[in-house]
């Protein structure tokens, strides 16, 4: 068989091109270094903190509500919140609560959100902090019942997204038939 034979016009353009990716690579991860090293570590990556001034005002007639997001928190931010009073939200499905769930927390599935709101509204002041969780890093539930929390007016909503797998994994206390 035969080798492949490049031009050497054609191979210094393949080394010019694989030298810029490397170089591009290099100052992509040197301006994020600390983002790269908290997703190999397992930690959140914090979102960006959104502008205190106002947007330009729209010529629409109904104003444009910026997008809430609540804050994802690791386990340590966890304990310091429930410290000063936070209720813990289990987004997990009722049976899955049943089982088992972090102590003290509350049942608010994701799928049951809308049938269980009023009551939850009636019962839980909008100034109190709150931490969603669900089954880990992969689960969305939590996220999304955390937005809907916010959208509610709630001030204080927050995210453990390690959840319930990281809370029995690091030894903490356990609720339900286990």
């Amino acid at each position: 068989m035969s080798e492949l034979q490049l031009s050497p016009t054609l191979r210094r353009i393949l080394l010019e091109a694989v030298i810029l990716c490397a170089l591009a690579a290099a100052v992509g991860l040197s301006l994020n270094y600390q983002m790269v090293l908290n997703a190999f570590s397992g930690k959140t990556v914090a979102r960006p903190k959104l502008a205190d001034s106002p947007a330009e005002e729209s010529s629409s007639e109904t104003p444009v509500q910026p997008l809430l997001y609540p804050e994802p928190i690791e386990l340590e931010e966890l304990d310091a919140l429930l410290a000063e009073g936070a209720l813990l939200i289990d987004a997990r499905n009722a049976i899955d609560y049943a089982k088992s769930h972090l102590q003290g927390a509350r049942s608010l599935p994701l799928g049951e959100l809308d049938a269980q709101l009023e009551d939850f509204l009636a019962e839980v002041a909008k100034d109190r902090p709150l931490i969603a969780y669900c089954n880990g890093f992969g689960c969305p539930d939590s996220f999304d019942v955390g937005i809907r929390l916010l959208q509610e007016g709630y001030q204080q909503v927050f995210v453990f997204e390690g959840g319930y797998p990281q809370w029995r994994d690091a030894g903490r206390p356990l609720e339900g038939e286990q």
